[in-house]
């Protein structure tokens, strides 16, 4: 997957500068079994990917189209999902996108976001590890608070955020997170009554720990699926071979309970992995019939974008992009790395939407609803008008939000970067 950003990388090498903090490493909790191995013909439960570097970013206009590769897939179907069946005929071939405004403006390595119930958003700093909650009409900003034990560095630090599915009645914030000695999922609870900006959010609460770190490739995302389900993309950290360890979390998706313990329907009942062979899972979403797409960070050649199945083995090292490997899942669709490099991804109308960073534009891949290939060729927006792209969030309707990500150390920032922008998609 490409080399990145004038540092000339090996195999699986670091792409990103950064030192790797030195401290002591706490115990683990509880001991996981690595990733299942082979994916079962026929598997009908729905999962999650990601894919390759991050490096300087080009872009250019709407319009542009990327191969899609195609990979034969069971057909997932998982229990609830809160998105609506798409219509036989799925969406039109092609689409449009239209930024009406920008949300937030002078936020500092955005990296994780997430939805309030009310409509609010919480954004994370990477390199503060802070959590401020934006107003979803007028963009006012609130600290919530720093998250404890985060080490920044390279591209480690405060990752995804998630909003407990009881958030009504809970109150709790899940964050990824870097720290000294490894990667881990924790959870806060936030103190909405609170009179003290800065000091809303309650000690972490570690569910996971254990999660290899590295200068590079840490993975990060998570999100709540449809069947409640807490669900983490990991990075190998610049290991390659621990994404086909059995007995790594590292270059595997995750799959757990709010408490962090492994699921029925995971491919083995003592493990929280889902899939293994990921290179670096930077996106989750799930469409309209709960299947579970992950983006990934390619090395040298391709970038991807998966449709995940439990157990199903996603190649890394052994394969990049449509590669036709026996044992291995192709990716849907792939990219040259210079025109994604792709971080997170949202389903809206009937395609998934994905935030490219070295590309430096917006993604849309049409999804068919009958079966795992796109409907039409990828499409490209926003070309190099915003910059880097990291996350993308549907915001519902036909509107997304999009988080750009110039102040990372890797983009140009220009006054009022970074920002998230509401879009009107299509």
């Amino acid at each position: 997957m490409a080399a990145v950003e004038g540092i000339g990388v090996v195999r699986g090498a670091v792409r990103e500068s950064g030192r790797e903090p030195a401290g002591r490493r706490p115990s683990r909790r509880r001991t996981r079994r690595g990733a299942a191995a082979a994916l079962a013909a026929g598997a009908l439960i729905l999962a999650a990917g990601c894919s390759s570097q991050e490096g300087a970013e080009s872009s250019a206009g709407q319009g542009a189209s990327s191969p899609a590769a195609s990979g034969s897939r069971p057909a997932s179907s998982p229990p609830a999902s809160p998105s609506p069946s798409p219509s036989p005929s799925g969406p039109p071939a092609k689409g449009s996108v239209k930024v009406v405004s920008t949300l937030a403006r002078g936020l500092d390595s955005p990296w994780g976001l997430a939805e309030l119930p009310d409509g609010d958003l919480l954004v994370g700093s990477r390199d503060k590890g802070t959590i401020t909650r934006i107003d979803g009409r007028t963009g006012k900003k609130t600290l919530l608070g720093t998250v404890p034990g985060v080490a920044a560095g390279g591209e480690g630090g405060l990752l995804g955020l998630a909003v407990s599915p009881d958030y009504g009645t809970d109150h709790l914030v899940y964050a990824y997170f870097t720290t000294a000695s490894d990667n881990r999922i924790a959870r806060m609870l936030y103190d909405e009554k609170g009179t003290n900006p800065g000091q809303l959010l309650g000690a972490p609460d570690t569910i996971l720990r254990g999660i290899p770190k590295g200068a590079v490739h840490n993975g990060g995302r998570i999100a709540f699926g449809p069947d409640r389900a807490l669900y983490a993309g990991t990075g190998e950290t610049g290991d390659e071979g621990l994404a086909q360890d059995e007995d790594s979390l590292a270059g595997k998706i995750l799959r757990m309970t709010p408490d962090g313990e492994p699921l029925h329907g995971n491919p083995r009942a003592d493990s929280v992995v889902y899939s293994p062979g990921h290179r670096n899972v930077q996106g989750l979403a799930w469409d309209g019939r709960k299947r579970l797409w992950a983006s990934e960070f390619g090395q040298d050649t391709w970038d991807e974008l998966n449709l995940i199945v439990p157990g199903g083995n996603y190649g890394w090292p052994e394969a990049e992009g449509k590669a036709g490997k026996a044992g291995f899942l192709d990716p849907v669709a792939q990219w040259k790395t210079s025109e994604a490099s792709p971080s997170g991804i949202a389903y809206v109308r009937g395609s998934v939407w994905m935030a490219g960073l070295r590309g430096e534009r917006l993604w849309r891949i049409p999804l068919s609803g009958t079966d795992q290939e796109p409907l039409a060729a990828p499409q490209a927006f926003l070309k190099g008008t915003y910059g880097r792209l990291r996350t993308v969030l549907a915001a519902g309707g036909d509107r997304l939000w999009l988080v750009t990500s110039e102040t990372d150390g890797r983009g140009t920032p220009k006054p009022g970067d970074d920002r998230i922008l509401v879009a009107e998609v299509r």
